[in-house]
């Protein structure tokens, strides 16, 4: 009998199994920030146990407030960044080096198909772009994860959800996720890995790739993963080109983790994208979407275009592109943040910035933030945000406020009109 790409990766990974279903797998990667990650470092130091597994492995960056906005999260940082120290970890990334990790890490070269990988944060499915096993986790398991270099989970049943059509012009995969979410609803995958697959995704480029997998949670997934193909190969080659002679030695190397094709699933599922419109949130639940023309003339006192869904440079060029010679609407704010050093200096190059700050945006530091409702962008009660961001939960930016979540042409076409709109790239 074949197997799906995340038994594979438990066969590989697997220390131990103490009973049932349960099993101990070694980790390749800990991820760690500075919200959930010194209340372990705090835990371990109290228990007598300030130690680490392996340094090379632990990768840790300061993101969700940057910079400090006030003396606790200004601690938060230093706690993290003491730690980072005198353990040795030297892919810390402080200050002015940061960025959102979900979109650092991947773009460092951190992240391999095949590999397993912890963070004490929900949307570490990201990561699964890449075909790996990539998981959020409590403090406990974070605080074994750094300690020993382990994790435990129960075996994860596998969701395949096979991807058809052809994307419209004017429909991205943050629309594609939404849509997927809408169907099988934010309980539809919950403790499963959602596969995705079909031609839509083969299309697609990494940064298409990890806005899919980035969002698996939302639909209860345990990971979001895709299958690793050239595509893979290609953006990571800079950084694993002096361990394959060439790229096809290296997908070749990576394919073992690809799912049989007599694999067994728990669910399957296929959507036909070929007519999807452009889609947005409302509401309170991930799982509460519906098509842009249907919200369409609903205003919003803030765009926000960022964070580790949809923060790339493939995202601010779209969004760029909407707001290209125009002004926001004078009732709405906007703000931008790219999500890296490297993607607003790129941006910077190709004068994507430029064409923010004429059409009115706010263009901040790379952080995560407005997102959480912690920094660079939070709303006051009663406020309406149009965002590129993952969730719409009550209060989510700010109490009281409401989020509809959309892709980057849609928030940038929004910012213009003042009121939710299709952008002009999408043709019905």
């Amino acid at each position: 009998m074949g197997k799906t790409i995340a038994e594979k990766i438990f066969d590989t990974h697997l220390v131990d199994k103490p009973f049932g279903d349960v099993s101990v797998l070694r980790l390749d990667r800990v991820f760690c920030h500075e919200i959930t990650t010194p209340i372990a470092v705090q835990d371990l130091v109290a228990r007598g146990k300030d130690r680490v597994f392996d340094a090379d492995k632990i990768k840790a960056v300061i993101d969700h407030v940057s910079p400090a906005k006030d003396s606790k999260t200004a601690m938060q940082g230093k706690i993290l960044r003491d730690w980072a120290l005198r353990h040795g970890i030297k892919d810390f990334f402080d200050i002015g080096q940061n960025g959102v990790c979900h979109a650092l890490f991947p773009e460092k070269g951190f992240v391999r198909p095949g590999f397993t990988i912890i963070m004490g944060d929900s949307h570490t499915c990201t990561h699964g772009a890449f075909g790996a096993f990539a998981a959020g986790v409590g403090t406990t398991d974070l605080e074994v994860g750094i300690l020993k270099g382990v994790c435990t989970f129960k075996e994860p049943e596998t969701f395949k959800i096979d991807i058809t059509g052809t994307l419209r012009p004017g429909v991205y995969a943050k629309d594609v996720i939404l849509e997927v979410i809408r169907q099988i609803s934010v309980n539809g995958a919950t403790n499963m890995v959602i596969e995705f697959t079909g031609p839509v995704v083969d299309a697609m480029g990494m940064d298409q790739r990890m806005t899919l997998s980035n969002m698996a949670v939302e639909a209860g997934a345990t990971s979001g993963i895709c299958l690793p193909d050239m595509t893979t190969v290609q953006y990571l080659w800079p950084f694993i080109k002096d361990e394959f002679q060439t790229p096809e030695d290296a997908l070749a190397q990576y394919s073992q983790f690809c799912s049989d094709p007599d694999a067994v699933y728990a669910k399957k599922k296929t959507i036909d994208v070929s007519s999807l419109e452009p889609m947005v949130t409302f509401g309170f639940k991930p799982d509460n979407v519906k098509p842009v023309s249907q919200m369409t003339g609903t205003p919003v006192d803030q765009v926000y275009i960022g964070s580790c869904t949809n923060g790339r440079l493939e995202d601010l060029r779209e969004a760029a592109a909407e707001v290209a010679g125009k002004k926001i609407n004078p009732g709405v704010r906007a703000i931008v943040s790219p999500a890296t050093p490297d993607i607003f200096s790129a941006a910077l190059d190709e004068g994507l910035i430029k064409i923010f700050m004429d059409a009115g945006f706010c263009v901040t530091n790379p952080t995560c933030g407005a997102c959480l409702g912690m920094s660079n962008g939070v709303l006051a009660e009663g406020e309406v945000a149009a965002s590129t961001t993952n969730r719409n939960f009550n209060g989510r930016m700010g109490k009281g406020g409401m989020v509809h979540l959309m892709s980057p042409a849609t928030a940038a076409a929004t910012a213009v009109h003042g009121v939710i709109t299709n952008s002009d790239r999408f043709k019905s």
